[in-house]
């Protein structure tokens, strides 16, 4: 059996989704996929590969352990395997029962891109699983499960969760200016989770935000020129840096940039979005950031 999901990036709705706003995704023509073999011993035989084929993770895990959850090791990833593995079978007890299995897994990024090497195991698990994908993610990460949603699309995506059910729409997303969109990797992890807890600490009454960020959104896949996407993300980015009370990294990085430099997903993190009228590569290189991606060559 082979599975396959898509990494993501998040464009507009950061922190907002959490509090039900309609933002905007687009999945990547990078991912993961998974591939299992039935074996008769009840072992699971794991083996995880990186994008340059090097393993970056690899174990035997007795089916009993998890089963119980037995998660007595020091090793934060092979507890964290035992436990997604034990809610897939807590939905669906038919899998791993009377028998074992040889895995692999093979990202198509280096894991230090933060494209979503958590959610495309969570999708590919679920898949293998047949069972519900956002449930697994809320029983083991949490999240908002919009980078689930990316894992299961080909094209961009709106996300919303409304009383507590996702809701996914396949979104028109081809801008004339796509050219000059670019994604440079800023080689700065942040912990989503942390992230997460920092905006709830700081938010206040946010309804006519979220209200607006979903508006927003619609917006976002109306604009047809280069210039109204940079101001439009401008504004963006300004408003939820008073809500964070942080500046955005184009005012701490880039502020002799022209064009726009935003944050994606956990601010200060992994990816940003650039938007200019020139190829910026030589001005980022210059900076010490040499991955710099274009548009067609990031997004399916």
């Amino acid at each position: 059996m082979k599975f396959y999901s898509n990494g993501k990036l998040f464009i507009l709705g950061e922190y907002y989704v959490l509090e039900g706003a309609k933002v905007f995704a687009l999945p990547t023509k990078f991912g993961q996929s998974l591939d299992v073999f039935p074996i008769k011993t009840k072992t699971l035989s794991w083996k995880s590969y990186d994008a340059d084929g090097s393993v970056w993770y690899n174990d035997e895990l007795l089916i009993s352990d998890i089963l119980a959850n037995n998660q007595t090791s020091d090793d934060k990833i092979r507890n964290t395997l035992i436990d997604i593995l034990h809610q897939a079978d807590l939905i669906n007890p038919n899998v791993l029962r009377n028998r074992g299995f040889v895995v692999e897994t093979q990202l198509t990024f280096p894991r230090n891109w933060g494209l979503g090497t958590s959610s495309t195991l969570i999708n590919n698990i679920a898949q293998w699983f047949e069972i519900d994908a956002f449930e697994l993610l809320q029983r083991s990460f949490g999240g908002s499960g919009y980078d689930i949603a990316c894992a299961q699309n080909d094209s961009p995506v709106t996300y919303q969760v409304k009383n507590h059910q996702p809701i996914v729409e396949q979104a028109t997303f081809n801008p004339s200016f796509k050219d000059q969109i670019y994604f440079v990797y800023l080689n700065q992890k942040r912990d989503s989770k942390e992230a997460i807890a920092n905006f709830r600490k700081k938010q206040k009454n946010l309804t006519s935000e979220i209200e607006e960020v979903s508006q927003m959104t619609d917006e976002l896949l109306k604009i047809q020129d280069l210039e109204t996407f940079i101001s439009f993300f401008k504004r963006y980015e300004k408003k939820l840096s008073t809500i964070l009370e942080t500046p955005t990294i184009q005012e701490q990085l880039f502020a002799d940039f022209d064009g726009l430099v935003k944050s994606l997903g956990g601010w200060g993190g992994d990816f940003v979005m650039v938007a200019s009228r020139e190829n910026p590569t030589t001005y980022f290189k210059e900076k010490g950031f040499s991955v710099i991606l274009p548009y067609r060559e990031m997004i399916l």
